[in-house]
Order: structure tokens, then sequence, then C-alpha cells
């Protein structure tokens, strides 16, 4: 706040105890010293006054917000109906195009080959295969299977 440095006080002290005298200066110290403390206890409480503002400003605002949301809210579950939505589906493959795997056995044609004792079922289309089966994962390591063989240079001792 004030740029003082000791020197500046040792100055000030000097004229001080020239212009008060050495018998009334401890008295005038003093009363400096309880100006300054009333000033410091007034500042404190006009800054806590002031933070205390703030802090009520912002819990307001912060009440409009949650009573703004809260409205939102009772609005949306009002019409809020989920068994009635689901009653809403009808047959989801109504409208799909039929393809050639899904036509009957009867419809294809026969082959000349020679067939084995067991029927072949028709393979489904590569895009109808979800990832996970169109792609299989590789199998986890076993705990119970050895290690690999190491290095020709390395033996164990």
């Amino acid at each position: 706040m004030f740029d003082i440095g000791w020197s500046e006080l040792v100055v000030i002290g000097v004229v001080a105890l020239i212009a008060i005298g050495p018998k009334e200066l401890p008295g005038v110290l003093r009363m400096i010293g309880q100006w300054m403390g009333k000033l410091r206890r007034m500042a404190s409480e006009f800054q806590g006054q002031f933070n205390e503002a703030m802090r009520e400003a912002e819990m307001d605002d912060l009440k409009k917000q949650v009573d703004e949301l809260n409205a939102k809210a009772s609005g949306f579950g009002a019409n809020f109906d989920p068994l009635g939505d689901v009653t809403k589906f009808d047959d989801p493959f109504a409208d799909k195009p039929k393809t050639a795997t899904d036509t009957p056995a009867t419809d294809m044609p026969t082959s000349t080959a020679p067939t084995s004792a067991e029927p072949v079922p028709p393979a489904p289309p590569a895009d109808a295969l979800p990832t996970s089966e169109a792609m299989p994962l590789p199998a986890p390591p076993d705990a119970d299977r050895p290690a690999t063989a190491s290095p020709a240079g390395d033996k164990p001792a």
C-alpha cells in the first residue's frame, strides 16, 4: 500500500522525536497504533460484508438455475410414458425387402451334383453377421502350456 522503507521510518522517527519531544512520544505512538487498529478492523468488517454479499448473490444465482432446471425436468415427467412408446412398435421386419436367403428351400433350384447325407445350411450374407462373429477373437494363452523355447544361445542354469 504505502512504499515506505526502513530509511524513511528512521527519518520520520527522528523528526517526531524533535517535534513532539521524548516525553510525549510514547503516548502519541500508542494513539497512532490505536487508530491503525480501528482502521484495520473497519476494513476487515467491510471486506467481510462485501464477501458475504457476493456469496449471497452467487447463491441466489445458483438457486435460480436450480429452479429453472426443476421446472424443465417436471415438464418432461408429465408426458413420459415408457410402456406407451413400446406398444407403438409394429413388426420391425415388415418393410425389409426379401433376400435370396429368406426364400424357402423349395424355391431353390436343384443341383445335379451328388448330395451328402447331411444337408448343408446356406451361409448367411457377410453383412448380416455381427463383427464379433465375422472375426473370431484369438484364443487366450493357457497358464498350463509350457513356455516357448528360448533362443539357442540361452540355456537355463
